[in-house]
């Protein structure tokens, strides 16, 4: 059964990160971006989806693949949805359950180490962290609706990207393909210059043709 799992996770992994790759690469808004996007938003959700299934089935426990496989859903779900939060007419339960579930999820991962083996577990810790803190200040924007119509772009580029970042060093990690710290590293380096690179271009007179 193991087997039955894994080989379709790798598959579906390896065709998310290159379907992501196309999308970053690609001009921003035209139909490669889109469907390339597409295709990484349901690749990336359902290989994550099987990752953490994965690392439920007793002997197979694995930390790393469990909070990169939460995060990476909660990550590319969020940000596939700020494309919608541009026209203004926002219904966001989905997206406040969405980030609840981060909030709820985030905080056991940092929890459940110290209750169960007293003691905390780096990875869930510092992956459950970042959950929360994204999901935390989703709240807050979700008050703020005219702010989130204007952040749409940046929180979109934000979160597919980190999704994105969070596959890459899972691919890295899992596959041993950089030693240490270089592969835990590297993609966190070179997706937060370009996420930068976006987020500067992402003013007011940068426009991306709808969806």
């Amino acid at each position: 059964m193991i087997i039955a799992l894994i080989y379709p996770h790798a598959i579906l992994g390896t065709v998310a990160l290159l379907a992501g790759l196309s999308a970053l690469i690609a001009r921003k808004g035209n139909k490669i971006h889109k469907k390339s996007g597409l295709v990484f938003l349901y690749t990336m959700l359902t290989s994550s989806a099987l990752a953490i299934f994965i690392t439920l089935i007793p002997g197979h426990h694995n930390p790393i693949l469990l909070s990169i496989g939460i995060f990476s859903m909660y990550l590319v779900s969020s940000g596939f949805r700020a494309t919608r939060y541009k026209t203004g007419k926002l219904n966001l339960i989905f997206d406040k359950c969405l980030a609840g579930f981060m909030i709820a999820t985030g905080s056991l991962m940092i929890l459940l180490p110290m209750i169960l083996d007293r003691s905390p577990n780096v990875v869930l810790t510092v992956f459950g962290s970042i959950g929360v803190l994204f999901a935390v200040r989703d709240f807050h924007l979700f008050r703020r609706k005219d702010e989130l119509k204007k952040k749409w772009l940046k929180l979109h580029l934000g979160k597919i990207c980190g999704s994105y970042i969070a596959a890459t060093t899972a691919f890295l990690v899992v596959n041993q393909m950089l030693p240490g710290l270089l592969a835990w590293l590297t993609p966190t380096v070179l997706g937060t210059v370009y996420i930068i690179y976006w987020a500067r271009k992402a003013s007011p007179a940068f426009r991306i043709p709808p969806l």
